[in-house]
């Protein structure tokens, strides 16, 4: 990289932290720090939505996916839509009438202390392993671009995230994210752009290249449940997104920031269907990426990665001052996942695990200082998690993996909770359960499962649809189990 390069990246850096930093005058009070004082336009919030849907991982993953094989990850975002007009219908009216910063006042509401203890902490550990892991991919693909120190460019990093998003709050993330969304798109728009008319013999020879490699499939149409299918993919990704867009604290805290419902309907809405052609942007760079090194043989080295092929052209394929611009967007995209996670962990420590009185006169200062301790400790927690992850990886992998099995379950439980107005607590807890195990013997199986004697046992299933099958176990068992309670408890009575 060079002084331009160089400068475009650190004047991005300072200038997202000073403005991030700026909000600390609107940011006095709790409801300031969790809901923005439901005041922050609805362009805004949606455009925030969608930079903490595209992490950095996205925006290096989906290129390099598209570079090995084709757009059949593109199915998973024709979900989105689908995704999204649930929420709008059904989880941002509910959201909106509980009035709690946190997702997970209902399930308390619904099923007892227990079910928000277990639904919250599962976020928690989710959210710092997931801020932990872009906190390290980020700085891993900076130290390839520009040589520098991964431990420095962690500790920076997750350092500036945690200045702007403790002192300016909500506000300060959802204007930072707005800005951040802007400049990955932009970056991704000029990538895209150069790549197709770079092209030896002009833009027509991408398609036809791509063409010739089937680089435009969306995968196979078989029936099946053993591979990625274009209804797998499609499955999987309706229901993640539902768990995205309808449960998850980093999206329902933003439905809480709009002026009124109407308003967090849009930027709901808005915010979902906007990744859509973006990540169809990414995965074009991807295939314009695989059409441009193979009619330039000999530019890109023969060993290098899928996912280091995009880091490679920003660095030795964009003008001076585009490659600043680029290494801005891929921070853009991962910064504005982090600083959601910040806020949205503090907001659910303080809601969720601290019961302080309306009536304390210091209460609004209580929870202030509970929110920036949050914050701190959660920030540096994070960079802990990402600098260990340097040498550690295994370990924190299979944390990752725990910590994805056990969160499973819990789009299963709100769905139980919102569409079952009959099942109460117990039965709740013995679909959750039900719904883990299937999760973990799934997700689990590929490790344990290896030998000839226990391959039988193994699970035949892709693991895509983990989440879908658990899920749905968690709805049949838990409805079943009220079914059955409620008919127990009604023969007793009447004995």
């Amino acid at each position: 990289m060079n002084f331009i390069d160089i400068t475009i990246f650190i004047v991005y850096l300072l200038g997202v932290v000073v403005f991030g930093s700026s909000f600390y005058r609107k940011n006095k009070s709790s409801k300031s720090f969790t809901v923005g004082n439901n005041n922050i336009p609805t362009w805004v919030i949606s455009m925030s939505i969608f930079a903490t849907f595209v992490s950095s991982i996205s925006y290096l993953a989906l290129p390099g996916q598209a570079y090995l094989t084709n757009w059949n990850v593109f199915v998973f975002s024709l979900s989105i839509p689908f995704a999204t007009l649930l929420a709008v219908r059904f989880f941002v009216p509910l959201y909106r009438s509980v009035n709690s910063p946190s997702a997970y006042t209902y399930l308390e509401k619904r099923f007892g202390p227990w079910a928000k203890t277990y639904v919250s902490v599962m976020y928690l550990l989710t959210q710092l392993m997931r801020a932990g892991t872009i906190l390290f991919l980020l700085a891993l693909t900076v130290n390839v671009i520009t040589g520098w120190s991964i431990v420095v460019i962690i500790i920076v990093t997750g350092l500036s995230v945690m200045i702007y998003s403790l002192l300016g709050g909500i506000q300060a993330v959802v204007w930072t994210d707005a800005i951040q969304g802007i400049i990955l798109v932009l970056g991704a728009v000029v990538c895209a752009g150069l790549l197709l008319f770079s092209m030896p013999e002009g833009p027509g020879q991408f398609f036809s290249i791509a063409m010739e490699h089937h680089k435009f499939s969306l995968g196979s149409f078989k029936l099946e449940l053993t591979s990625s299918t274009f209804w797998v993919v499609l499955i999987y990704g309706l229901f993640i997104n539902v768990q995205n867009y309808g449960i998850d604290q980093n999206y329902i805290q933003r439905y809480m920031t709009a002026s009124s419902e109407k308003e967090a309907k849009k930027s709901a809405l808005y915010g979902g269907l906007l990744y859509v052609p973006v990540s169809l942007l990414f995965l074009f760079i991807g295939t314009a990426l695989f059409t441009y090194y193979t009619a330039n043989p000999g530019l890109l080295p023969a060993d290098t990665p899928a996912d280091k092929v995009f880091p490679f052209f920003i660095v030795n394929g964009l003008p001076t001052g585009l490659t600043g611009l680029l290494i801005a967007s891929v921070f853009a995209a991962g910064m504005s996942t982090i600083s959601t996670s910040v806020n949205s962990s503090a907001t659910v420590i303080l809601n969720d695990y601290f019961k302080l009185s309306a009536d304390d006169e210091n209460s609004d200062k209580k929870s202030m200082k509970i929110l920036y301790s949050s914050s701190f400790i959660f920030s540096v927690l994070s960079i802990a998690i990402a600098i260990a992850m340097i040498n550690v990886q295994s370990a924190l992998e299979a944390w990752w993996k725990l910590a994805s099995i056990f969160s499973g379950g819990m789009l299963g439980l709100f769905l139980l909770g919102y569409f079952s107005k009959k099942v109460k607590s117990k039965a709740a807890v013995i679909g959750v359960l039900a719904g883990v195990l299937i999760i973990g013997w799934m997700s689990l199986s590929p490790l344990f499962f290896t030998s000839d004697a226990l391959q039988p046992y193994a699970s035949p299933f892709h693991s895509y649809l983990s989440i879908v099958f658990g899920t749905t176990a968690i709805f049949i068992v838990g409805f079943l189990g009220g079914v059955f309670i409620n008919r127990s408890r009604l023969n007793s009575a009447n004995q």
